[in-house]
């Protein structure tokens, strides 16, 4: 917020923002900000102060706002909310990282395993899903810069990549790639080497996935390098829906 966020928001990119890691609880900022500008928001954090946490900004009012997933692991991280716009379900979730070591990363085996099962059974009773977040996950040699570099990094690891090709088979759609089969488009760019986002030396991690009852809804997906209020940048999904 301190980085030019509010003057984004200003500009109405969208009538739905959701973001990943805040790290913050909803009392911990100036929140009238976001109604001022028409935006309600729900907020979802973790029990650990200054950790993780998901938060949605909406211009349109949701049906029904569900918090967690219902794994306490999971909700104790504050990593998933999700909201009912009539026969939509959006699901804004940031996923774990494994990069800190082996701990985390077979905890983030467990929690994909743990979340593909939730939305096989989700898609049953809402078959219209939007399924977007940080995902830290690069899925293809497509989506890194440096994909032989990495190939032992945590985000693009072979169970990792595998995950994402388990979840397309499920009918789930990449929107992005729907739209844009070009490389070299990323949305995180490492800040330990504070050069690799002019060199654009980054990774897509993050995305919009729908259910393809909505594939004949996309009309625009992108990604948008030069808003920079954070090492992420926003990834965009345009949906027509009569």
């Amino acid at each position: 917020m301190n980085k030019g966020l509010m003057e984004w928001l200003k500009t109405n990119p969208a009538d739905i923002i959701c973001l990943q890691e805040t790290k913050a609880h909803k009392d911990n900022v100036d929140h009238r900000q976001f109604t001022n500008l028409g935006f309600r928001d729900y907020w979802f954090s973790a029990q650990k102060k200054g950790y993780s946490g998901v938060a949605v900004f909406t211009k349109i009012t949701p049906d029904h706002v569900e918090y967690g997933t219902g794994h306490q692991v999971s909700d104790d991280e504050g990593r998933v909310i999700q909201l009912d716009f009539g026969p939509l379900r959006l699901i804004n979730a940031y996923f774990p990282s494994g990069s800190s070591g082996e701990e985390r990363q077979a905890f983030k085996y467990h929690w994909l395993e743990e979340f593909f099962l939730y939305l096989e059974k989700l898609k049953q009773e809402h078959p219209r899903l939007i399924l977007c977040g940080d995902y830290n996950i690069a899925h293809r040699e497509i989506d890194i810069h440096d994909p032989k570099g990495n190939k032992n990094s945590s985000g693009f690891l072979p169970p990792e990549r595998a995950w994402m090709d388990r979840l397309l088979a499920a009918g789930w759609i990449d929107a992005f790639r729907q739209f844009h089969p070009e490389p070299h488009r990323y949305s995180w760019w490492s800040q330990r080497f504070p050069t690799v986002r002019q060199q654009n030396k980054g990774w897509r991690i993050d995305y919009i996935n729908v259910t393809d009852t909505l594939q004949k809804n996309l009309t625009g997906a992108d990604i948008y390098p030069d808003v920079k209020q954070s090492d992420h940048c926003p990834v965009y999904l345009e949906l027509n829906l009569p």
